[in-house]
């Protein structure tokens, strides 16, 4: 399952979301076997503009991401901070592929 997360942070708030953000990931990937990656970018020109690749080994380990105590604190502990968010749903080109 691989999907892209398209994120308007709050200008604001930006560096508060940015250290969730940063906690959460690190956290994911290290207790959940099931995420495969978590990777961040902003926008070199529009720093509150977000995109996250987010690949899971299957819906399974996706639906155990939402369930767990760190995704509830960070969905919980950035409301208000996030202005948009627009899931995408991707198709990868080359399934297999490793991301080094």
């Amino acid at each position: 399952m691989v999907r892209l997360a398209r994120l308007v942070i709050n200008a604001s708030k930006l560096e508060t979301y940015k250290a969730a953000l940063k906690e959460e990931i690190e956290t994911s990937m290290r207790l959940e076997p099931g995420v495969l990656t978590l990777y961040a970018v902003y926008e070199k020109d529009n720093p509150t503009h977000l995109t996250i690749l987010e690949i899971y080994a299957d819906d399974e380990a996706y639906q155990a991401h939402l369930r767990s105590a760190h995704f509830t604190k960070y969905k919980t502990g950035t409301e208000g901070m996030v202005e948009s968010l627009d899931l995408v749903e991707t198709v990868p080109l080359l399934p297999g592929t490793k991301i080094k």
